[in-house]
């Protein structure tokens, strides 16, 4: 909880006083009844006093003034409320490094099935894009409401040679430009938009990641970058100088470039190498971009509670004294 007008807290020191000097005076009062030397007398001399009820009283009726001032401060809560509308460009690495089984049951099965769970369960103001990149990034389709043109776009998803992440990043902030460009038409408030980039290592040709990420960080885009796979991993591939023979590769996931991709461009860095982390991960992506936080107005809780600290003040003040305080 926080107070979009903080001042009206200092307030609070009035009653905060007022309740200390209540507290001094009840002690005055007890040491002034403890003067009398006959304490025998004492019922007839002072009469019974109410003891701990006119402490109750005192204390809602303190109460009753700190909620109202609480109230004049306008308290609000942070809640989570589904954006009206967002843009995200999936774009999945389709190297043939992707097909390492280090990951159940590959590094490009858990990718597509992760993605197909995140289309699936992503608010409906999320409009969606794919590319897919290996030795050429491309785009698959570009960002849609058509939820099911995406997933079928994701699941015919076939590997490829080399890693070209520079020109991906640069491609995905290209279409994501394009499509709020064509929004700014009708709305002069684009819609925030984002880059999920899944990959498991470093650019082997393209342009420089560097140049990329300067086309992001110029465009406003964040990427998030996700890491998949662990340093096991290992593919099967044909040796380039001699056909029919084939030789296993390491390809150990790298973790560096991705994380700077995400650093330098406002992005989040996620490093999974299970299928059940990456899909806790497009969740958490999901939500971030699907919802956003805004300040709830809260103060008429406090002035419900404030009349009804003000009403039981009264009722118990009728029933014990017969009077109002």
């Amino acid at each position: 909880m926080s107070f979009l007008s903080p001042g009206w807290l200092w307030v609070l020191l009035a009653p905060g006083a007022l309740g200390i000097a209540y507290g001094l005076v009840q002690r005055r009062r007890g040491t002034y009844a403890l003067r009398f030397s006959a304490t025998s007398l004492l019922d007839t001399v002072a009469p019974k006093r109410p003891g701990w009820r006119r402490h109750v009283v005192a204390t809602l009726f303190l109460s009753v003034a700190a909620l109202m001032i609480v109230s004049l401060a306008d308290p609000v809560t942070e809640e989570e409320v589904p954006r009206e509308r967002a843009i995200v460009m999936l774009t999945i690495d389709t190297s043939l490094s992707m097909g390492a089984e280090d990951v159940a049951p590959t590094r490009i099965d858990a990718a597509k099935e992760a993605a197909v769970a995140f289309l699936n369960n992503a608010p409906d103001g999320v409009d969606v894009g794919l590319i897919s990149f290996h030795e050429t990034p491309i785009v698959q389709v570009p960002p849609t409401a058509d939820r099911a043109a995406v997933i079928e776009a994701v699941q015919d998803l076939e590997l490829g040679p080399f890693t070209n992440t520079g020109d991906a990043i640069s491609t995905s902030i290209t279409s994501l430009e394009r499509t709020l460009d064509g929004l700014l038409v009708d709305d002069d408030s684009p819609p925030p938009a984002v880059v999920v980039l899944l990959s498991d290592g470093e650019p082997t040709v393209g342009r420089p990641i560097e140049t990329a990420i300067a086309e992001a960080v110029l465009a406003r885009i964040p990427v998030a970058t996700v890491a998949l796979g662990t340093e096991f991993g290992e593919v099967t591939v044909e040796d380039p100088d001699i056909p029919g023979q084939f030789e296993v590769v390491p390809v150990p996931v790298n973790e560096d470039s991705l994380r700077v991709v995400a650093e330098e461009t406002g992005g989040s860095f996620f490093a999974t190498s299970s299928p059940e982390e990456l899909a806790e991960v497009y969740n958490d992506i999901g939500t971030a971009i699907g919802f956003e936080l805004v300040d709830r107005d809260i103060s008429d809780r406090f002035v419900v509670l404030a009349l009804a600290a003000a009403l039981l003040t009264s009722v118990l003040s009728l029933s014990w004294f017969q009077r109002l305080p």
